[in-house]
């Protein structure tokens, strides 16, 4: 296996550069470069860690074809036209799941910050209500994987909040803090330059481990949601 992947400082003055010149024109006249220093590099990290998964990670897919992001942005529906995206990102799913369903990890570089994170963070409402009833019956188990040494670490659990505990469950639930989220996140951002340091892959590696035991309590009730409507079906 070769040595781990990473971005280099050629990678961040291009996105840098990318946001001060965000047009089409532009965009193509620097397609190489794109290529060489933004694209090259990360699918070599997702490649990579496609083989790092199997061995503590088999439940989540890395795979360019499934995790790269276009660098296009949709623009129908938004007031900002501008035509590209100024971050370079990867997903990684739940293999049964699938892509942008479940909890996952995530990863972005932009042109001022590194995003290392995982959860769910849009979750429709049967997941939604799945996911809460998980918590309800599984406080404990919760409780424990957000409070790990390692998950601490990169700053406990994250994502927006009701103002109250949810219908359907008691006030004085025992879960009724967790119950209260619409997204369970772990995640750490850093500066910019955190995507060049020499150890960026071992970092992305480990915030991965830390995130994992959230990422699989969460996906519990929505495979085994998925298997039984597979049985029914």
């Amino acid at each position: 296996m070769p040595s781990a992947p990473g971005f280099s400082p050629k990678s961040l003055a291009f996105l840098r550069a990318l946001k001060r010149n965000n047009d089409r024109a532009w965009f193509h006249a620097r397609r190489d470069d794109y290529e060489r220093h933004v694209r090259a590099p990360i699918t070599a990290i997702v490649e990579h860690l496609r083989a790092d998964f199997a061995t503590f990670a088999p439940d989540l897919v890395a795979d360019p074809k499934v995790s790269l992001f276009r660098p296009w942005r949709d623009t129908r529906f938004s007031e900002d036209k501008s035509p590209l995206k100024t971050n370079v990102a990867a997903v990684f799913p739940n293999r049964v799941l699938g892509r942008m369903r479940g909890a996952g990890l995530y990863f972005e570089v932009a042109p001022t910050s590194v995003w290392i994170g995982g959860g769910v963070y849009a979750p429709d409402r049967t997941q939604l209500l799945a996911i809460r009833e998980h918590i309800a019956a599984n406080r404990a188990r919760l409780h424990r994987i957000v409070h790990a040494k390692a998950f601490a670490a990169i700053g406990g659990l994250k994502g927006d909040r009701l103002t109250r505990v949810p219908r359907g469950f008691p006030a004085d639930h025992p879960a009724a803090d967790y119950l209260m989220y619409k997204q369970w996140l772990g995640a750490r951002e850093e500066p910019a330059e955190f995507a060049v340091r020499p150890d960026f892959y071992a970092q992305l590696v480990s915030t991965t481990k830390a995130l994992l035991p959230l990422i699989r309590f969460l996906n519990e009730p929505l495979i085994d949601k998925q298997s039984r409507r597979a049985l029914d079906g």
